[in-house]
């Protein structure tokens, strides 16, 4: 038997697209009224019938059926006029023909099971929709704009950028912007799934969509609420809520095979028997809905789980796009690395101290309008050195800024810039080769007219990445490549170290969409990116995903999938949560439709009367919706931790934080060893070793005692964290040999034939600690779910 689809949806907003009727639809308080009546004269026959009132059990029965007959009729009648023939005049015959035939029982039923069937409906659709439900209602309706010395509550269309807002406690954050002078604790759950709360400094970028949890603050807006992160966010959602899957649109013209086949039968059953009832059973039993509702049903409910995981889908037909996909595109820049430059390594070879340097740098670039101006300023704040603002400040497109900071001439920029007209020294001229050869950022400082430092910036590979990328193979993507705008030297850098199978470099936007095209040949392709840049060859794409949570804009637009949370891993996760609910739709729809069709073969040979093939078409029906709803759990992957587990990987994150400048500085030690200097070169390499000593062993044995038997639990397996605790055995070992190293030293330093054994031993430990420290971030901090932490 059959149910109209009588479940509202969310309303749409002004201006959105009004959803396509599928299926002839009533109110909800509609569907309580009529399963009220079904039920209360079901009850009320069966009271009847055992006083032993048989006319007055019939009255009652007869009564329950033209409660749900005449409802039905009004609906077919609309879908009729507007040109649409749904499987639901099976219902309509059954409900008639029991009524007709004197069958009131087998009507009553069949009326009860209609009614309950739409609520069942109305039920699965409003639980699949809820997290993209949960969205809308979520969108920024207040705001609060300074204007002179008053406080405005203009609306929210009339925001512009550069306004200043108030966001009072508890109140979502209506648009994007920066925050001003004050902190911010936000809960951006609704956008990326994360439960715990956000701490925003004063300068950090907020998000529209996310809630006040802590007191007001101020901010800037830089965005309109047009073009806010929310607002695209929304028009994603109300996309996916009114396209429809190819599979869902399959299944309607499926569905309709039902009615002829279904009529065929049950007139082949009347003729074969002379008993018309044998026809009213298989109309009972006749059931179409594994179709027209568990198709639907699962594929929504597989958006709405990944809505919650801050992965946003534009419709049905993006999530079987998605599922079918082979070939995987990877942008670099903002997609496989972090997107934002953070300073790795700092080196002062005039003797001042590093954080000095990156103080001074800081100061002066509080005013420069360079791109990496803010990498340089956080890197100072992360350092806890105090800022000044400077004075007499000049800025040269392309080469530096030079002002005053302290009583002190500062130059940041190029080298030879800072430098003005000296010659280079020799620290400077391997700097700047060493950053060619690796694909960093260099910029020097010149305090007073001489180069005294450098400042060396890498946009970092996110830490997820190669796990990523292993976790997408698994899931059935088969070539993985990488097309970026990049030079080839440092794309092949980066393509190596995360496993793609091919690097397309020095691609311009339009080469992008080539290359989009040209993978076709390997199958059904997947575009990541995140840039502007990126916009033509995500639309090029079979499906398109845009890194939304620091996206621009057209990327966004242009993408079928907003990942809103900035984790790649969330990519994988989308691929699975995919796959698992169209596997779920079609599972339901095969074993729905084969016990249909096995019951309809019964009823026609007389062996299902009327009112037990209510009964059991609606136990099918209750099976098939229920299985559906599998498609809102999890993709059978243990969900990670998020006690203790989450609160020591946060931790340990961190200590790798600070602990890495530190490491950096042991090749930096190791470079500028210099025999004609050996006092220097003795004093740097004590404060290596003292570093090694006090502070990067205890973190190393802390990790092995508290933090690894939480991973083996998790991992589980015969000693997962084995090539883990080896890693630490030989980080002590050369920091023992180090130490003897530095005990059998003269007084006065190092002489020349100390110096290889002393260079072997620090590039051996720098190398080792920064593998290390990779397989941690990427191996075992990643598995809990909480975001990266960049390192300064």
């Amino acid at each position: 038997m059959t149910h109209p689809r009588i479940a509202d949806e969310p309303p749409a907003a002004e201006g959105a697209p009004a959803p396509r009727p599928s299926s002839p639809r009533l109110g909800v308080p509609w569907e309580r009224i009529i399963l009220a009546l079904t039920l209360a004269g079901l009850a009320a026959g069966g009271g009847a019938w055992l006083a032993g009132a048989a006319t007055l059990a019939a009255a009652a029965w007869a009564a329950a059926i033209v409660a749900a007959l005449v409802p039905l009729t009004v609906t077919i009648a609309r879908a009729l006029a507007r040109g649409e023939t749904g499987v639901d005049i099976i219902a309509l015959l059954a409900l008639a023909g029991a009524l007709a035939l004197g069958e009131y029982l087998a009507g009553a039923v069949i009326a009860v099971m209609f009614a309950s069937g739409t609520a069942l409906e109305h039920y699965a659709s409003t639980r699949a929709r809820r997290e993209l439900s949960a969205l809308l209602e979520r969108a920024p309706r207040v705001v609060h704009r300074y204007e002179g010395t008053g406080l405005t509550s203009p609306p929210l269309a009339d925001v512009r950028p550069r306004d200043r807002l108030l966001v009072k406690a508890g109140e979502v954050v209506p648009v994007d912007g920066v925050l001003s002078d004050e902190n911010a604790v936000l809960d951006e759950s609704v956008l990326t799934g994360e439960t715990r709360l956000a701490e925003r400094t004063s300068g950090e970028r907020v998000r529209s969509g996310a809630v006040n949890a802590g007191g007001p603050f101020t901010m800037f807006a830089t965005t309109t609420a047009a073009g806010s992160t929310y607002a695209g966010i929304i028009r994603l959602v109300r996309e996916a809520q009114t396209s429809k899957a190819p599979f869902v649109r399959l299944a309607d013209r499926y569905a309709l095979i039902f009615l002829p086949l279904t009529l065929a039968i049950a007139g082949a059953a009347w003729l074969a028997s002379g008993d018309p009832v044998r026809a009213l059973a298989v109309l009972v039993v006749a059931t179409p809905c594994p179709l027209i509702l568990a198709a639907p049903i699962a594929i929504i409910a597989g958006i709405s789980r990944a809505a919650q995981r801050g992965i946003v889908m534009k419709g049905g037909a993006v999530l079987e796009a998605l599922s079918r996909s082979r070939v995987l595109l990877f942008d670099k820049t903002g997609t496989l690395t972090m997107g934002r430059p953070v300073v790795t390594e700092v080196l002062a070879p005039g003797g001042r101290d590093p954080d000095e340097i990156v103080r001074l740098a800081a100061s002066l670039d509080q005013v420069s309008t360079h791109v990496l101006a803010a990498a340089i300023v956080q890197a100072a704040r992360e350092r806890g050195r105090p800022l000044v603002m400077p004075t007499d400040v000049t800025e040269e497109s392309g080469r530096g800024v030079r002002g005053r900071v302290d009583g002190h001439t500062v130059a940041v920029g190029r080298a030879d810039w800072a430098a003005g007209d000296g010659e280079l020294p020799e620290w400077a001229r391997k700097l700047r080769r060493r950053t060619a050869f690796e694909g960093a950022i260099n910029v020097f400082v010149a305090v007073d007219g001489t180069l005294a430092g450098a400042l060396i910036l890498e946009d970092p590979v996110r830490p997820d990445t190669a796990r990523t990328i292993r976790a997408l193979r698994a899931a059935g993507i088969g070539r993985v490549v990488m097309v970026t705008g990049d030079h080839v030297d440092v794309a092949e850098t980066v393509g190596a170290a995360v496993g793609v199978d091919a690097v397309l470099a020095e691609r311009s936007p339009a080469d992008k969409v080539e290359a989009v095209r040209g993978e076709r040949a390997w199958g059904s392709t997947i575009m990541v990116g995140d840039g502007v840049n990126d916009a033509p060859a995500l639309a090029a794409a079979d499906v398109g995903v845009a890194m939304g949570a620091r996206g621009a804009t057209a990327s966004s637009e242009a993408a079928d999938v907003v990942l809103v949370v900035d984790r790649l891993d969330r990519l994988a996760e989308a691929l699975r949560l995919a796959r698992r609910a169209r596997g779920i739709a079609l599972q339901s729809v095969v074993a729905g439709i084969g016990m249909s069709l096995a019951v309809m073969a019964l009823a026609a040979f007389g062996w299902v009367p009327p009112a037990a093939g209510a009964l059991v078409q609606e136990a099918i029906d209750v099976a098939v919706i229920l299985n559906a709803l599998r498609a809102l759990g999890g993709y059978g992957a243990a969900a990670p931790p998020r006690g203790p587990e989450a609160a020591l990987s946060q931790r340990f994150r961190s200590e790798h934080a600070e602990l890495l400048p530190v490491v950096n500085r042991v090749r930096a030690v190791a470079d500028r060893l210099d025999p004609a200097a050996p006092r220097a070169a003795l004093a740097d390499v004590r404060d290596i070793y003292r570093f090694l000593i006090e502070d990067l062993l205890p973190h190393e044995a802390e990790e092995e005692r508290s933090f690894y038997p939480l991973i083996a639990k998790t991992l589980g397996g015969d000693d997962p964290t084995g090539t883990m605790v080896r890693g630490h055995v030989e980080i002590a070992h050369l920091v023992r040999v180090l130490g003897r190293l530095l005990e059998d030293l003269p007084a006065e330093g190092p002489g020349a034939d100390d110096l290889p054994e002393l260079r072997r031993v620090l590039y051996g430990l720098y190398a080792i600690l920064r593998l290390h420290f990779a397989q941690e971030e990427e191996a075992y901090l990643s598995l809990f779910d909480v975001p990266p932490a960049s390192a300064a």
